[in-house]
């Protein structure tokens, strides 16, 4: 019997840059004959290891030379790349086409959706879009590993499942049946599956005839069943050789025999546990599903000079052990547990880390051909790194590329579908028209121009919906915003056909998804013009768009156009745009994908914290971990051996730099499990990298601060007003400095864009309805009420306040009106309703305006002010603070206002508030005896005159500077402590 032929397999440590031995060694090989490298190929896991297996070639050639062909093992057109040397069969039947990625996620959606309204359990077109993402990948996992959907018939439980698992497979089981039959109609299969043919057809047309050059597999790591076939093809191959990454030849056997997987126990029947996140783990599956055994291995015998010394491989190896062999490490060598070469930096914030990382990128570059590269999962940190590096104008490319949906193209049409679906409420709306992409073009500066006019337009609560409701709201050019609502019309009606479509469409409720998509892209167009569909990520957003526009026939009939957006992000999501290449040539940042086989002087492993590496694991909502554990499929777990395996071959440069933060945007982090094993075994615990944690400090260190003392401006008498409100007597006496900012420097707050209503807007809002209700009911208590439903249905109030406030604005009005029909019936009269007028007194001019003044049986003067809150405290008022009411009263008796006149002997707060679960009641200041702490009533003019002359002689007429926060427990209003540097002073002095 012949002896089998040897198969060439090999494996490259974590502490040789993979790349670079790969090269050194096919040339070593077959480098003497040009001809000869160039008639093979190499087979490699991505088109990113493609660059660097180039990279590497031109490095060790020192020249010229014609390259092997090197192939991508996911390229799903594969027999058209190794065709050349496939020696093809044309007479081979042709295998149907892949069906496309949106067109599939369409059917499933709609099968998703409409199983889910079978199940009385409906969901809209957004929420069907992400389960089928979901779904797509659990199909595609079963295809992979070549598990057949009647497996699932075949499962069967001691204990029957949750409802929530029997539910979601009952519908896994259902979609799965009619999904063929989508496939069928179609003519097409799925992509998986054609991978799959591609490859089981390539595997035999070389084993019938070999090629005619070498084939190398390099650095394949996927255990998937076809792919174990294809490299133990092309292991058998006369010139052919696996070459793997990290492999642990020297690992004990008791050791590798626990990772699994493991037979069931004969007994009862139960498997152990495989340890799934042990960064060999995949490893041991591909080589089982090989046929080979580790021993069968060799070590690649090529290195570089860019390796690391042979001892980080097995200190790697021991602190990724399982940790049932963790107790091993006290006993092992120090050579073992050496990190020579790699630190370490935790800092407390990301952005620290994000400086750091910068710097020692920056660093690197003072070294002559010295390269550097950042490796990790979190995206935001790369951004971080990559803006930080700009401002020592170098560019480095993210090559794990950005989410279309952060990108100005993407955020376009998200608040587009936003302004559509909020029905063009301000905020959305003014969010769309300030993106950098709106009239990108020419006449951008006259647009910003005409948005700034509508925004300060619509500062406040917002408008009626829709374009109409803002049209309405613009044309109101009555009141105080009369001037900016006119100032911002004629760009409004300019601006306003470029969105008219998208209204009509949108407005309409559920719609065919084409009809949707196409009136979002029109408007896209004309907002953007050209600028939006230019470069790499307006192209991806247009392939996007258009693709699905062509694929929504496969979707669900009719969508919500709410769901557009939500839908929209979760497409965008999953669209990674890569720059073109042309960032710094020696400084990368790689994710973990894109850092496969990548070589660099200096790598930078960030965000070492649980959650983002490893990252936790994405749930599967489709089969529970049980039916996945039956069916053979892959873990959830599984995730984190691969990405201990991307943190093993990356821990094998020349230097390591390992950076984590102690806390993230939504609070404190955990360091992540690689990090802490790390940490342990060191003899002495991870070198920090206390030279870069100093310049990281530095490099934003002021050297000193110099604090702002409490501001005090004091101007001349001469420039001080002269006129005064009731209202701001108070601002004037707690913080003087606030009322000089608002009456001398005018500088007045804007009310927030779309704002919720606030304490003065109800305020506002009440004394309309009563001054309504005073001057053109009569002050008939059976009208009131109505005036109130008038509120309520007004398009302009606020949803909250019409749920909210409104049922305790029916009881309070209730109670105002019964209060006004028994006074009147007593003999009180009300003589008027918001008067204004206005006196000279203390040598300036005082102003107000009451809410309404009655005339009491004995002929005095009540002064009545409404509040829809608490009304103010006695002792604030006995302190010379909340003087209205005695002001208002004074004005009264002096003639102010036309009509009125007597002496004023009762001031009374009228609250809508809530008191003895009632709402309404009537609180004064002031009683005739004093009683319970209260201001005679004989003296409460004479002390607001008192205090008010005080005032208005210090600030007005006198020479007084306006301290700011002079009484900060009377002073609550803030739109003035950034102005005044309140942080810097307030509790110092």
């Amino acid at each position: 019997m012949a002896e089998a032929p040897r198969l060439r397999l090999y494996s490259i440590p974590p502490h040789r840059a993979f790349a670079d031995a790969l090269a050194n060694g096919l040339l070593r090989q077959y480098g003497r004959d040009p001809m000869a490298l160039a008639r093979g190929f190499v087979l490699l896991p991505n088109n990113r290891a493609k660059r660097a297996i180039t990279d590497a070639f031109v490095r060790a050639s020192g020249g010229g030379l014609l390259m092997p062909r090197l192939v991508a093992v996911g390229d799903p057109e594969i027999d058209e790349a190794v065709g050349p040397f496939a020696d093809p069969a044309d007479d081979l039947d042709p295998i149907p086409p892949a069906v496309a990625p949106l067109a599939r996620r369409m059917i499933l959606s709609r099968l998703v959706a409409e199983e889910r309204a079978r199940a009385a359990r409906p969901v809209d077109a957004a929420e069907a879009v992400r389960l089928a993402g979901d779904l797509a990948r659990t199909l595609d996992q079963l295809l992979v590993e070549e598990i057949e959907p009647d497996a699932l018939k075949r499962i069967s439980f001691d204990e029957p499942l949750q409802t929530h698992w029997e539910r979601s497979l009952a519908m896994f089981e259902t979609v799965l049946v009619r999904w063929p039959r989508e496939l069928e109609a179609l003519g097409c299969i799925d992509l998986a599956v054609r991978r799959r043919r591609l490859l089981d057809r390539l595997i035999a047309r070389w084993r019938a005839t070999p090629p005619a050059g070498f084939v190398c597999a390099a650095g394949i790591a996927s255990a998937s069943p076809v792919i174990a076939r294809l490299l133990r093809a092309i292991a058998e191959l006369p010139q052919g050789s696996v070459v793997l990454s990290g492999l642990a030849i020297d690992m004990d056997d008791a050791e590798w025999d626990l990772l699994g997987p493991h037979e069931p126990d004969p007994v009862t029947g139960r498997r152990r546990r495989a340890l799934e996140t042990h960064p060999q783990f995949q490893l041991k599956l591909l080589l089982d599903r090989m046929g080979v055994g580790r021993r069968e291995f060799e070590t690649w015998r090529a290195g570089s000079e860019h390796d690391a010394k042979p001892a980080r491989s097995r200190t790697i190896e021991s602190a990724l052990a399982p940790a049932e062999r963790t107790h091993d490490w006290i006993d092992l060598p120090v050579e073992r547990r050496s990190l020579a070469g790699v630190q370490a930096l935790d800092v407390p914030t990301p952005a620290e880390e994000a400086q750091a990382i910068a710097i020692a990128l920056r660093q690197a570059l003072e070294t002559e051909g010295k390269t550097a590269a950042l490796v990790t999962p979190d995206r935001a940190l790369a951004r971080r790194v990559s803006a930080h590096c700009a401002r020592w104008g170098i560019t480095v490319d993210d090559t794990a590329g950005q989410p279309l949906s952060v990108l100005p193209p993407g955020t376009m049409l998200l608040a587009l579908a936003d302004v559509a679906a909020q029905d063009f409420a301000p905020l959305p709306l003014l969010a769309l028209l300030k993106h950098p992409l709106a009239c990108a073009e020419e006449g951008r500066l006259e647009w910003l121009e005409g948005v700034r006019r509508l925004d300060r337009a619509l500062r406040g609560p917002r408008p009626a919906p829709g374009l109409a409701g803002l049209d309405a709201f613009l044309a109101d050019t009555e009141g105080r915003e009369g001037a900016l609502r006119r100032a911002a019309a004629p760009w409004w009606e300019k601006t306003r056909p470029l969105l008219a479509a998208l209204s009509d469409t949108y407005s309409g409720g559920r719609r065919p998804l084409p009809d949707l998509l196409g009136a979002l892209r029109a408007a896209a167009t004309a907002l953007g013009g050209d600028a939006l569909w230019s470069r790499p990520e307006g192209r991806a957003a247009a392939e996007l768009l258009d693709t699905l526009e062509q694929e929504a026939v496969h979707g669900p009939a009719l969508v919500e156009p709410e769901s557009i957006g939500p839908m929209l992000r979760t497409l965008m999501d999953e669209v990674a745009v890569r720059p073109p290449h042309g960032g710094h040539p020696r400084l990368s940042i790689y994710g973990l994908l894109e850092a496969q086989l990548q070589t660099s002087d200096l790598t930078i492993l960030g965000g070492l914290n649980e959650g983002v590496w490893p990252g936790l694991p994405s749930p599967d909502p489709w089969l529970a971990p049980r039916i996945r554990a039956e069916l053979g499929l892959p873990g959830l777990e599984r995730r984190i051996g691969l990405a201990a395996h991307d943190l093993a071959n990356s821990l094998g440069a020349k230097e390591v730099l390992l950076t984590r933060a102690h806390r993230d945007a939504s609070g404190p982090t955990v360091a992540s499990r690689f990090w802490l094993r790390l940490e342990a075994l060191s003899v002495k615990g991870l070198d920090r990298a206390e030279e870069l944690a100093r310049w990281t400090h530095a490099i934003d260190d002021p050297g000193g601060y110099d604090p702002a003392q409490r501001p005090a401006p004091c101007p001349p008498v001469a420039l001080r007003p002269r006129q005064i409100s009731v209202t701001e007597v108070d601002r004037l006496k707690a913080d003087p400095f606030a009322f000089y900012a608002r009456r001398m420097l005018r500088l007045a707050a804007l009310d927030p864009v779309d704002a919720d209503p606030s304490a003065a807007w109800r305020g506002t809002a009440v004394h309309g309805v009563l001054e309504d209700w005073a001057r053109q009911d009569g002050f008939d208590p059976a009208k009131l009420s109505s005036r109130v439903e008038t509120l309520a249905a007004d398009p302009r109030t606020h949803p909250l306040l019409r749920a909210l406030w409104v049922p305790r604005l029916r009881e309070a009005v209730d109670w105002i009106a019964g209060q006004v029909a028994a006074q009147m019936a007593g003999g009180r009269s009300i003589l008027g309703v918001e008067g204004e007028g206005k006196i000279q007194l203390a040598g300036v001019e005082l102003r107000g305006k009451f809410d309404r003044i009655d005339r009491l049986d004995n002929g005095e003067l009540a002064v009545v002010d409404y509040k829809t809150g608490q009304p103010p405290s006695t002792r604030a008022v006995r302190d010379g603070f909340s003087l209205q009411l005695g002001l208002l009263g004074i004005m009264a008796e002096r003639g102010a206002f036309e009509g009125i006149a007597g002496t004023a002997t009762a001031f009374e707060y009228w609250s809508l508030a809530k008191r003895d679960d009632k709402f309404g009641y009537v609180a004064t200041p002031v009683d005739p005896a004093g009683s319970r702490n209260r201001i005679p009533t004989d003296r409460f003019v004479a002390l607001a005159l008192h205090h008010f002359t005080e005032a208005a002689g210090n600030w007005l007429t006198g020479e007084a500077p306006f301290t700011a926060k002079l009484k900060p427990e009377y002073a609550p209003f803030a739109e003035y402590d950034q102005l005044m540097r309140r942080d810097e002073w307030y509790g110092r002095e």
